[in-house]
């Protein structure tokens, strides 16, 4: 059910536009391969560039063409909202921590997020999946530190430093494109304000 999957980055806005402007050409597999490896489209070492690009394709995937084009070429508020999105959707630990945790520790006013919080809730999450249990500490604290750099990416936390709730505010047209794509558990995990 949940997997650890989302350690291999946050939203990686700058590596994330150029994939989505390679998937909009509708690469064929030697091409992927070409421009990750021959051209260094994401300017990393190979394996980085694999583990990354791999993690990046599948979050994509979960969008669509147009959705594409607004995060290859959009303002960024735009873009880190539908990657977010893309996360969400690509990760069940992502959307299930926003649902049960973020969502009601900011309508109780809590002022941040702990590693204490993270801990319970993975607590929780191995109730439910029991290889959960099984992680390492390692792969726990790494997982900690990638959804709360992707809350802040995404203004949803003050800063990974200062892991304080700021009160998110979806773009309209995040919004319309969740609802166009049928994602509407998406959009209730990602909008507070409705």
């Amino acid at each position: 059910m949940f997997n650890a999957e989302i350690s291999a980055g946050s939203l990686l806005l700058p590596e994330s536009r150029r994939l989505a402007r390679l998937l909009r050409t509708k690469p064929s597999p030697e091409a992927w391969n070409a421009a990750l490896y021959e051209d260094n489209l994401l300017q990393k070492k190979p394996a980085t560039a694999k583990r990354q690009a791999t993690l990046i394709r599948k979050r994509l995937e979960t969008l669509d063409a147009e959705a594409w084009n607004l995060i290859a070429d959009g303002e960024a508020e735009i873009a880190s909202q539908l990657l977010l999105a893309a996360a969400i959707r690509h990760s069940s630990l992502l959307g299930e921590f926003l649902r049960t945790v973020y969502g009601p520790a900011l309508l109780r006013l809590d002022a941040q997020l702990t590693p204490v919080v993270w801990e319970s809730f993975l607590t929780d999450c191995a109730q439910q999946d029991p290889a959960v249990g099984q992680w390492a500490a390692s792969t726990r604290t790494k997982l900690y530190q990638v959804v709360m750099r992707i809350l802040a990416e995404t203004k949803y936390l003050a800063s990974t430093r200062q892991p304080l709730l700021t009160p998110p505010m979806l773009h309209p047209v995040v919004k319309q494109q969740l609802i166009r794509l049928g994602a509407q558990d998406t959009l209730k995990v990602m909008d507070f304000h409705r």
